[in-house]
């Protein structure tokens, strides 16, 4: 094995995390005020810049490569971006995502018109990211496009064609995927809750009552992400996290990967995929014999971001030896199964747990690929 492959000089790296960090107190609170109206956006920003800057040195700190703002200016992984998209606008709803045991703020998104890419605040955000990374990857994370079609509503007088609206979600994202490289980004990930859905018998028969089709949706989604990575360039990496729902420390979906893991592992085009492996509820590693591409990167959530106690070492050192079964030792990475506030109230943990945390990816990770 080269010394380059130890390295790993290319995302996903050996230690790596999906993205989102718990909000410090003190971005809840310049949220609070901007929200009552007693600071202005840009003293907002200010307080943001801060934390950022401080949790990126955080981050090199504890060895981690790619660096994230922990979505710090967001309030959700998804719709603040979708929102920001051409043809769609965020409105409230009457009620929120129900997930196990809780339900979150009411808001969703919806298409009103014909959709495209027309510059977006987020370029912004990653540039200043970017611009204190030095020396480590800036990481930009939005959610794939499946998450449009998937948590927005389309309405007839936008698209009344689904294929028209598949086509131009695609060219949308692939402007998208250009204007970030443009603005500096090397690593991107796709964040995509649909996958898990269609891994449930539950979550499926839920699908149906709104209409979908979950046999033929895996399909669609697989190529409109494809039709949005064709032309990116050869130094961009992009990764997508399949993820089960995360909101307080609860979670949505339930089932092993293995009635999606083909046309996932053989027929999406990605560079990598950050799989959540940290309960009973993800399965086991058998859908993983699907990986035939060499070039293809598996990292394993093996350690958990809802709760702070942390996993012991060897147990984890086992299940890597584990899906090393089924996909060579030098393709998998390490990282926690999600992020720590996939909304911005976060998890049930504290800062100092996220931290250690995180540490202890990269620790394990440095045992095992010395």
């Amino acid at each position: 094995m080269s010394h380059q492959s130890l390295q790993r000089h290319l995302p996903p790296y050996r230690a790596d995390h999906v993205g989102s960090l718990l909000r410090t107190d003190r971005i809840k609170q310049a949220r609070l005020k901007k929200a009552n109206g007693e600071i202005t956006a840009e003293q907002l920003r200010e307080v943001e810049n801060e934390e950022i800057t401080r949790i990126v040195e955080k981050q090199k700190e504890i060895g981690l490569k790619a660096v994230t703002d922990g979505e710090f200016r967001r309030a959700w992984w998804h719709f603040d971006f979708l929102e920001n998209l051409v043809g769609v606008e965020g409105y409230d709803t009457e009620t929120g995502i129900q997930f196990h045991q809780k339900q979150t703020k009411s808001h969703s998104i919806k298409v009103v018109d014909k959709l495209d890419f027309n510059g977006h605040p987020m370029l912004e955000d990653f540039k200043f990211l970017n611009s204190i990374a030095s020396g480590h990857t800036a990481k930009m994370t939005i959610p794939s496009p499946s998450m449009l079609h998937f948590r927005g509503t389309i309405e007839k007088s936008a698209y009344e064609d689904q294929d028209e609206f598949f086509h131009d979600l695609a060219q949308t994202y692939k402007k998208a995927i250009q204007a970030f490289y443009d603005a500096g980004c090397r690593y991107l990930q796709l964040d995509d809750t649909s996958w898990a859905y269609l891994c449930s018998e539950e979550q499926k028969e839920q699908m149906r009552a709104r209409g979908l089709n979950p046999d033929t949706l895996g399909q669609l989604y697989a190529k409109t992400i494809n039709e949005a990575v064709a032309n990116r360039p050869d130094d961009m990496r992009i990764t997508m996290h399949i993820c089960r729902g995360n909101f307080r420390s609860t979670w949505i979906s339930s089932g092993g990967y293995e009635p999606v893991a083909e046309i996932l592992f053989e027929g999406v085009n990605v560079d990598g995929f950050f799989l959540e492996y940290d309960s009973e509820r993800a399965g086991g590693f058998e859908p993983l014999r699907f990986v035939n591409r060499s070039n293809l990167s598996i990292v394993l959530g093996l350690i958990t971001s809802k709760f702070g106690e942390l996993e012991n070492k060897d147990e984890i050192k086992r299940r890597i030896d584990e899906a090393s079964r089924f996909v060579d030792l030098n393709q998998l990475c390490l990282s926690p199964q999600c992020g720590f506030a996939s909304t911005e109230e976060g998890n049930l943990l504290t800062e100092d747990e996220q931290w250690a945390k995180l540490r202890h990816v990269v620790e394990i990770a440095e045992e095992v690929w010395k």
